[in-house]
């Protein structure tokens, strides 16, 4: 559970806010900031746990080393690459040894369901489990939504290396219920709505039309075993839209 430290949801797009407006008064050029605070993030990861942990404000560290990349570009003699950044195909995105299905946007028709064998009863009772998972989410019921959750449930988020989400999967029951209430629940202006997310009814967090997390889940019987939560800025992107449905709340 070290990895909830990073903060909820909110906490973490503000600071990667911070991180990019450092970047563009800095060196003007929003790709180039956004490459920047990739980097900064990666520098964040290439550190192990203890180091991690000695670091008592890690906003502070990661505005140092930023703002340390900037200085280093605007020194070159000539344009340089970010230190250390590779191109996206060549750096392996910090997520849990299993790895969540590939995210597609559907807004408005279900595509053909790749497991085609699917019992349309199956899918009515994930689309059940999952609407009552928002539910008791949305409450910030750690103890009710742990009774939706398999005893082996596991939770694995990806900020791509964008965000600084959890990078080891979260597993059980109990600690899978406080990382998602943790995470995900008391952002102001924040809203919630049922869609399709790889052919199963998922979730997505919207703030002003513009999507900040994807939720998918895998349901067994009556429980949920798997939670799947994308945060990476550049997956989301197909996701950004005016909510087309009333929101949970």
């Amino acid at each position: 559970m070290a990895e909830v430290s990073a903060g909820t949801l909110t906490e973490m797009l503000n600071e990667r806010r911070h991180l990019i407006e450092i970047a563009l008064w800095m060196l003007g050029s929003e790709p180039m900031a956004d490459r920047i605070v990739q980097e900064t993030y990666r520098r964040w990861y290439t550190l192990d746990e203890a180091e991690r942990g000695a670091i008592t404000v890690p906003r502070a560290w990661l505005t140092k080393v930023a703002g340390g990349i900037c200085l280093e570009l605007l020194a070159a003699p000539a344009p340089a690459p970010v230190p250390g950044v590779a191109a996206p195909e060549h750096r392996p995105e910090p997520v849990g040894p299993a790895r969540p299905p590939a995210l597609t946007a559907e807004p408005a028709r279900p595509r053909a369901l790749a497991v085609g064998s699917a019992h349309p009863r199956a899918l009515a009772e994930h689309d059940r489990v999952v609407r009552r998972f928002a539910q008791v989410w949305g409450l910030g019921d750690v103890t009710a939504l742990r009774e939706i959750l398999a005893g082996n449930a596991t939770a694995v988020s990806d900020g791509g290396g964008k965000l600084r989400a959890a990078v080891h999967p979260v597993h059980g029951a109990d600690a899978v219920a406080c990382f998602v209430v943790a995470l995900l629940t008391g952002q102001s202006g924040t809203e919630v709505t049922a869609e399709s997310v790889n052919g199963r009814t998922g979730l997505v967090l919207r703030q002003a039309g513009q999507a900040v997390a994807v939720v998918g889940m895998s349901v067994a019987g009556a429980r949920v075993t798997a939670v799947w939560i994308v945060l990476n800025p550049d997956k989301l992107r197909p996701w950004h839209r005016p909510l087309p449905r009333k929101a949970y709340r």
